[in-house]
């Protein structure tokens, strides 16, 4: 455990909080106002800090009892990260809106040089002058209901909607009976879900999360996080009780964090992953969630699906010195080269072909 200034904030393991600090941490975040994401519920901290040794939580007081909570992963010469950076959608501090505290003062006081963040939640002013960029982070709300939902789907994208209520009804003709589990416990299920994201990762060109393995233990662990503001939910689309379509997820009492949306490719013709998408929002609205967060990332499907956007943003908090100037130089030109790229559709499509054809090749095909 390390102490700042005057022994204001303290750094410890997320295993170390009492029960009373952890009830501070739900309170201080119920009421801040943000939507309930249960990337920002002390769950998640506690999860990551079971396959990720080097994580931490400051504690920040503030006249004498728990005013703040910043979880972040301790690296090498002072190089923080965001809890689970790489697979934690929302990121930030938990504090109360009264606190002033300054950047500054709490990286030295975590010895950190540099906090680097890709998905900061809007609305955290502590770090976002230090982002050196935004993205939109895609959103269904379906908190009026799933009938007020449909109608809207229906009057934006009424081709979508009855292209994929087709296919839809094709999939239960051809393969049998479409069945729709929101909360599935079959582990089996979430292994499937797991073997189709991976291949789906090689097939596209991109780095197989699941293969490494502090994120697919991550995933079981939280298959059976049962928290309030942060429990894990597997939802599954069967054709004759044969899974064709899958995702794991995140979810407080509002919001549900999309996540990991996979499917098997021989059913592809029917489009089952938005089949699922379309059963996972009418589940989540009569469960009272009013919100499913997408995420950040273009993607034909979520526009389809979407009712709005909200930001996200990435970059880092630095503080003056070397560890900020070896920050920079890994960081800043790598991160502008993908600006640059993501800037031009033209160029974007051609980086996405040559992706798809890296996979291909690295998959024999």
């Amino acid at each position: 455990m390390s102490s700042g200034r005057g022994g204001r904030i303290r750094v410890v393991r997320p295993g170390e909080l009492n029960a009373g600090e952890l009830d501070l941490w739900r309170e201080i975040r119920a009421k801040s106002g943000a939507p309930a994401n249960p990337f920002m519920e002390p769950e998640f901290t506690l999860a990551v800090a079971h396959v990720r040794p080097s994580a931490r939580v400051a504690v920040v007081r503030d006249g004498g009892e728990p005013a703040a909570f910043f979880p972040f992963e301790k690296g090498r010469f002072g190089r923080g990260r965001a809890i689970g950076l790489g697979v934690s959608d929302c990121q930030g501090i938990v504090a109360r809106p009264e606190l002033r505290l300054d950047a500054e003062e709490l990286l030295r006081a975590c010895s950190l040089s540099v906090w680097e963040f890709d998905n900061l939640e809007a609305g955290q002013e502590l770090f976002v002058r230090g982002a050196a960029d935004s993205y939109p982070s895609f959103v269904v709300d379906v908190g009026a209901g799933y009938e007020a939902y449909e109608s809207g789907l229906r009057e934006r994208s009424p081709k979508f909607f009855r292209t994929t209520a087709a296919k839809e009804r094709r999939l239960g003709r051809q393969a049998g009976e479409v069945r729709f589990v929101f909360d599935e416990r079959d582990p089996a299920a979430l292994r499937q879900l797991m073997a189709w994201k991976s291949a789906q990762y090689r097939r596209t060109g991109r780095r197989d999360r699941f293969a490494q393995d502090w994120i697919s233990t991550l995933v079981r662990y939280l298959a059976h996080t049962g928290a309030p503001g942060c429990s894990g939910v597997l939802s599954v689309l069967y054709a004759a009780d044969r899974p064709v379509a899958a995702h794991f997820g995140l979810r407080s009492r509002t919001v549900l964090s999309c996540w990991f949306p996979s499917y098997d490719p021989e059913f592809a013709k029917y489009s089952p992953g938005l089949v699922l998408h379309l059963r996972m929002a009418g589940a989540a609205a009569a469960a009272g969630i009013g919100v499913l967060d997408l995420g950040r990332g273009a993607a034909e499907y979520k526009d389809g699906l979407k009712t709005g956007e909200i930001p996200v943003y990435e970059g880092a908090a630095v503080r003056p010195g070397a560890g900020a100037a070896l920050h920079w130089l890994g960081r800043e030109p790598s991160r502008r080269a993908h600006g640059f790229v993501r800037e031009r559709p033209a160029l974007a499509a051609f980086a996405q072909r040559t992706l798809k054809r890296a996979g291909r090749l690295r998959g024999g095909r």
